[in-house]
């Protein structure tokens, strides 16, 4: 569990990241934006590389949860869910983003706001996501936040070969 502020209620955030990620794939977005809501797709590109997804859950309308496990090549598991605070189709998600330990407590609290903007038959995704460590040691995890997002985005990117 979080440790709680001195002021008491509020938990102590050891360290914040935000990483912005802006890739242009060639599909329309109604395609990217299925991607992202529906969990058989998900599953296939979610996580850095050589990742897996044993687990992979979602039911996108807002005040729906997903829930995703990662699985590293030595068979390590990260789980991670959040709650849709915002979906426009296809245009806008938002979600809560949140690593769990094996509890079910949650050592990283994260925000995702994802935009599609649609142009010539291409889509631009913005992916703008923001991570707190809630434990001490998570903060080192914010290190790798970058790269995991980009190999997302690169697994994702390769669902739409270029014509």
């Amino acid at each position: 569990m979080a440790a709680q502020s001195a002021a008491g209620g509020n938990p102590t955030k050891y360290a914040e990241r935000t990483v912005v990620i802006t890739r242009v794939f060639d599909a329309p977005r109604s395609l990217v934006f299925k991607a992202w809501t529906d969990q058989d797709q998900l599953k296939q590109w979610w996580g850095p590389k050589h990742f897996t997804n044993p687990v992979c859950e979602a039911d996108p309308r807002v005040g729906g949860a997903w829930h995703i496990v990662m699985r590293d090549p030595q068979g390590n598991d990260y789980p991670c869910g959040g709650v849709y605070r915002e979906i426009v189709e296809p245009e806008r998600l938002v979600f809560t983003n949140d690593a769990t330990d094996a509890d079910g407590n949650v050592i990283l609290a994260g925000l995702t706001k994802v935009t599609f903007v649609e142009s010539g038959g291409k889509t631009t995704v913005t992916v703008d996501t923001t991570a707190a460590a809630m434990v001490p040691y998570a903060a080192a995890f914010l290190e790798g936040m970058e790269a995991g997002w980009t190999q997302s985005v690169d697994k994702l990117a390769a669902r739409f070969p270029s014509s």
